[in-house]
């Protein structure tokens, strides 16, 4: 896979580097303290179009977008299959209200049910279904093949590229400075 969105002018790689051109301009009008961080951020931002364009195209023959396949993974490796549903956004770091948005897709989709938490009756669990757990796994085989193992980059390249994007998501506090590999996974987490 690969290739242009859809809307690119003739799906024909451009003659030359527009962020490359960005960064000159950037330079040139005085802002050259600046254009490194212009092009990074444009560059990720670019990639993510890319990499969204391609996780879409391999879930749309799923009948999943990306934030539903993410809840039924996240259930799927939780120890039980189940979490309440604040721990759902929190976990994915979204909104509550999209949680309840995507949950209720895949509930209707049988594909996780809401049960009741054995123990806090004002607390709601999301529970994957058995069809729930294979499709997460159909699905994964997919966007391993076609998408986490197709980068283009090494596997070296992958880790250091990683090891980059996890001191700026740090930064901006997605997770303290003492969460290093594995550290600090809640156990309901693990296998």
């Amino acid at each position: 896979m690969g290739g242009y969105p859809p809307g690119m002018p003739g799906g024909k790689p451009l003659a030359f580097d527009p962020i490359e051109e960005a960064r000159r301009q950037w330079d040139a009008h005085g802002w050259a303290d600046a254009s490194p961080g212009m092009a990074m951020v444009t560059s990720i931002m670019r990639v993510h179009q890319v990499l969204i364009g391609r996780v879409d195209r391999v879930l749309a023959g799923l009948n999943l977008s990306f934030a539903r396949y993410e809840v039924l993974m996240l259930l799927l490796f939780s120890r039980k299959g189940a979490l309440p549903l604040g721990k759902v956004g929190s976990r994915l770091q979204v909104h509550p209200a999209s949680v309840t948005n995507v949950v209720n897709r895949l509930e209707a989709d049988g594909l996780l049910r809401r049960v009741p938490h054995p123990s806090d009756g004002r607390t709601t669990l999301a529970e994957i279904t058995p069809a729930g757990r294979k499709l997460g796994r159909t699905a994964t085989e997919a966007l391993n093949t076609d998408v986490f193992e197709a980068t283009g980059l090494t596997g070296r390249q992958l880790e250091q590229l990683f090891g980059l994007l996890r001191r700026v998501r740090q930064a901006e506090g997605d997770f303290g400075p003492a969460a290093g590999a594995g550290a600090g996974v809640p156990n309901s987490l693990t296998p």
